[in-house]
């Protein structure tokens, strides 16, 4: 069953071929970099342009990462149009490290009926204090060495992060709400 998911934001990272002057690029690229010496202690600038969906964070370092596009595709382009713009090269290519995804299972969830009935299993992971936050936090290995946190609220809402490809969302999303059948009347 294919569950409909909509990606929020796509986080990925690359290296750049050297380090960056924080304070000369904000020199060079007053329109498009924020940067202020007091904030992060001045390790780290960003740098937005008219023409990008989302901003990319430049570090001293030379790492970047790109947060706020809505695809790996767009992620990936603007890693490559920041360096570009820096007049570097990519020493680490880019690598997505979460895509954050938004679904509506379009049925309430009672929580603590579900999360004492996969609490017996050994995949899932859950965390539930609603004094605290409202949602429930399970984590699971969806495929080997890649593990899905869902935040899941009785509304039937959730949140997905952690993972890197789409097909592995889908197959989180089946195996949640495989369980969550098990467990609604």
């Amino acid at each position: 069953m294919d569950i409909a998911f909509r990606i929020v934001n796509v986080v990925a990272t690359a290296v750049l071929d050297r380090p960056m002057d924080l304070e000369f690029l904000y020199e060079l690229f007053p329109r498009e970099v924020i940067y202020d010496s007091e904030i992060y202690g001045g390790r780290v600038a960003y740098f937005k342009s008219k023409n990008m969906e989302g901003k990319v964070s430049i570090f001293t370092s030379g790492k970047i990462i790109s947060i706020g596009t809505k695809s790996v595709k767009k992620a990936i382009q603007e890693l490559k149009f920041v360096a570009k713009a820096l007049n570097a090269s990519l020493k680490i290519k880019p690598k997505i490290q979460s895509i954050v995804t938004t679904a509506d299972l379009k049925t309430s969830i009672d929580l603590e009926s579900f999360l004492s009935q996969i609490q017996e299993e050994k995949q899932f992971h859950s965390m539930y204090e609603p004094e605290q936050f409202p949602g429930a936090i399970v984590k699971f290995e969806v495929v080997q060495g890649s593990e899905a946190t869902i935040l899941l609220f009785a509304s039937g809402k959730l949140v997905c992060i952690g993972l890197t490809r789409y097909d592995y969302i889908q197959r989180a999303l089946e195996l949640l709400t495989s369980k969550l059948m098990v467990t609604q009347p």
